[in-house]
């Protein structure tokens, strides 16, 4: 289905290549997962199946790639189309019109695919993610998961050959992940849709995929069936349960807790239940940081949020997990005053905030949003942090630390000057973070901030935060990656349909939920133990 041969490609204006010397080839019906750093030409690599790459970007492009034996460097995307979807890592650059049943019927119509068929398409791919009681609504008004799956159903509709996606489930509760991937695996089995994807969160689709491909800086390093890739590939870009499974030298490698419970030999094993306390990874005290007591929110005649009370302290991890559309990013929209609750107070710092001006707030609440390009207007890198600062009227040197030491820790020194919008994801979303922590906040929200990042970025990240947790700082996380909830998390609140249904230590809660569990604790159910560390510690060589 697809041949790439020597295949070289530069950005206009780029000192190194994005692609370098790749060649491989991809069978008719094959399940690819496409994994790498953040950077290393991922997302290049996709855009070149459909001729977006050179088409679209320019640049110089050397080498071939086929897509059922269709040239795509001579076609281009016009051609391609029919063939090859594509559903892109920002899911709002992909909205055409503004009503979710028309979005879908747009590429039905320019394909001149007849009414009758164009509602049975259109009626099975809502009803298949999800979508089916929005067919109505206004996009706008959709959360950032919801519009992740509108994006894929848009692609769907049109029945591709080949489907290639850039990070589908970045933005999806593990359930709504769960059920995407095991649709593109009914499609892949039944349509003989040959998929493309690539995916940071290893965890999620290791065992429905064939084979893995690796990037580094461009280069195809791996290319193997996903057990032996796995095994080869470094520890610290593993899944949980992988990385497990080499500590203890299991053969075969699982690539699911049902097959890692039967290498564990759970029936020889004594599990102790956890205490309900947990410590905190780094002491909090005094009164809360943030605080609201029965928040509430609606958009038109929809509540969103009915009466949510939550605290964060000083130098404590809060994660706020529920499902998509559940209210999450409209709950830190209240809390940094971009939205006006319609009852109910917030408190910072043990002062009522409500009808306080957002650039006033923002001086000791900082906000990522769940798209890193709302926060992006500079020309360079460097840029972005000083116009934040000039905003709040902030000397560098009243700063604990400079403008080019925070950049050296997001890793980005090598891109002060360059264009932030011309960046990957997990690049743009680490410059954005940057820009709203320049002014040093006391509390520091984020919305779903590990999107695009690999897992040593994402290690490299919470190194960070560590280090201001020390300092004081107090975090409240949006995120969807269990995982990292596993790994820096003190305590974890679930937001179910605008009410806040748990509320406690990070083991207890998580352990305790079916969705939102990361794998260790599947593989261990009861123990507490939420990551590999964990794991070894408790069980010592009692698996050797």
């Amino acid at each position: 289905m697809i041949e790439i041969k020597d295949l070289c490609y530069s950005y206009p204006k780029a000192e190194n290549p994005a692609l370098l010397d790749i060649t491989t080839h991809i069978e008719r019906g094959e399940f690819i997962l496409l994994a790498g750093p953040s950077g290393a030409g991922k997302s290049t690599f996709l855009r070149s199946l459909n001729g977006l790459v050179p088409h679209y970007s320019g640049g110089s492009v050397k080498g071939r790639v086929f897509v059922d034996g269709i040239d795509v460097f001579d076609k281009g995307p016009r051609r391609l189309s029919s063939v090859v979807g594509f559903v892109f890592q920002d899911p709002e650059a992909q909205n055409v019109l503004d009503v979710v049943e028309d979005e879908l019927a747009f590429g039905l119509e320019n394909a001149a695919v007849s009414s009758s068929q164009m509602h049975q398409r259109i009626d099975e791919v809502l009803n298949i993610l999800e979508l089916t009681d929005m067919r109505d609504r206004q996009i706008t008004t959709l959360s950032g998961g919801e519009r992740q799956r509108l994006a894929i159903a848009s692609v769907l509709v049109m029945k591709p050959k080949v489907i290639a996606l850039d990070e589908p489930t970045s933005q999806l509760d593990p359930q709504s992940a769960a059920d995407l991937l095991r649709f593109l695996v009914q499609l892949n089995d039944e349509w003989g849709l040959t998929v493309v994807m690539v995916e940071h969160r290893l965890e999620r689709v290791a065992r429905y995929a064939d084979r893995i491909l690796y990037l580094e800086n461009g280069r195809l390093t791996l290319d193997e069936p996903m057990e032996l890739g796995l095994a080869h590939l470094d520890p610290e870009g593993s899944p949980p349960l992988v990385r497990l499974s080499r500590t203890f030298g299991w053969d075969p490698m699982p690539l699911t807790t049902t097959e890692g419970s039967k290498q564990a030999g759970l029936a020889s094993l004594t599990i102790h239940t956890p205490e309900d306390s947990q410590e905190t990874l780094y002491p909090v005290s005094g009164d809360p940081l943030l605080r609201t007591r029965d928040l509430h929110f609606s958009y038109g005649n929809e509540a969103v949020l009915r009466g949510v009370t939550l605290e964060v302290r000083a130098g404590e991890a809060v994660a706020l997990v529920g499902k998509n559309g559940s209210g999450k990013s409209t709950l830190l929209k209240c809390l940094v005053g971009l939205l006006e609750p319609g009852r109910g107070d917030i408190w910072l710092q043990g002062e009522s905030i409500l009808g306080h001006d957002v650039s006033d707030i923002c001086q000791e609440v900082a906000f990522l949003p769940q798209n890193p390009d709302d926060l992006l207007f500079a020309e360079s890198v460097s840029e972005e942090l000083e116009i934040t600062l000039q905003n709040h009227h902030l000397n560098p040197a009243q700063l604990s630390r400079s403008p080019a030491e925070l950049l050296e820790r997001l890793e980005l020194s090598d891109y002060a000057e360059s264009y932030p919008r011309d960046l990957s994801v997990g690049q743009r979303q680490r410059v954005a973070l940057g820009a709203v922590v320049i002014p040093e906040p006391r509390i520091v929200l984020l919305d779903e901030p590990t999107r695009g990042l690999d897992y040593g970025a994402k290690r490299r990240l919470m190194d960070m935060w560590d280090q201001w947790r020390k300092e004081g700082v107090g975090f409240l996380l949006v995120t969807h990656d269990v995982e990292l909830v596993a790994r820096a998390c003190d305590r974890v609140l679930i937001l179910d349909q605008g009410v806040i249904v748990a509320d406690g230590p990070t083991a207890k809660v998580l352990d305790s939920s079916t969705i939102f569990r990361p794998q260790l604790s599947r593989l261990f159910p009861g123990s507490g133990w939420l990551t590999v560390n964990d794991a070894v510690d408790g069980i010592g060589d009692r698996l050797s």
